[in-house]
């Protein structure tokens, strides 16, 4: 189905190939889109909340893609660069350019939009918009509530600098990051898979006694 749908990208030898970039971007967008939506329909239907949805069932949905290029990358490259840095750049697209844009946009027309009755009776957990920001922000605009990011972050920060910390120590032992002897890479790769474990785990529990 997806093959079919993606033919309306043109070949790369048009026009030096900037159309089929861009169609192929607006393709992942909605992919990317579908699967958010879908993901957010489970979670929904199983009992988690929003955010826990987000970093299982939606970060495996987008970022998979991103883990088998950086497989083909390590399998074919000389050095890990590419494998590492094509997740690294990814993940910064995603928060310097996802949020960035979405949010400057979303301030943008709230600024144009002022306080209307949409954003007065917009509800949130504690409360509606006019409850609780307007007094502070008599002129409306764009709120983004945190919520559980503050720990998720803190927590991720803490889990990636062991993940370094672990390619650091590969380094000076084997001499890269990747390779090395096949008992140490099955380890090591079970290492990073309980990372991302105890991350999951500890969002969970900070979910559900918070």
């Amino acid at each position: 189905t997806w093959k079919i749908v993606f033919l309306i990208v043109p070949p790369p030898s048009l026009l030096s190939a900037y159309p089929s970039f861009f169609c192929s971007l607006l393709g992942i967008g909605l992919v990317t889109v579908v699967i958010n939506d879908a993901a957010s329909l489970l979670g929904c239907s199983v009992g988690l909340a929003d955010d826990l949805t987000a970093i299982t069932l939606v970060a495996l949905g987008t970022s998979l893609p991103d883990t088998l290029a950086s497989r083909t990358a390590a399998m074919a490259d000389d050095t890990a660069d590419n494998s590492i840095g094509n997740i690294t750049g990814s993940n910064t697209v995603n928060v310097l350019l996802g949020m960035g844009i979405s949010w400057t946009l979303g301030s943008i027309y709230w600024a144009t939009q002022g306080v209307t009755d949409e954003w007065r009776h917009h509800q949130t957990a504690h409360g509606s918009y006019e409850q609780l920001y307007l007094p502070g922000n008599p002129d409306g605009g764009f709120i983004v509530i945190g919520g559980a990011i503050s720990f998720s972050v803190t927590a991720f920060s803490v889990l990636a600098m062991l993940c370094v910390a672990l390619l650091f120590t590969r380094r000076r032992i084997y001499g890269g990051e990747l390779g090395g002897p096949k008992s140490a890479q099955r380890r090591d790769s079970l290492i990073c898979l309980c990372l991302w474990v105890l991350f999951l785990v500890a969002n969970i529990v900070y979910d559900q006694v918070k």
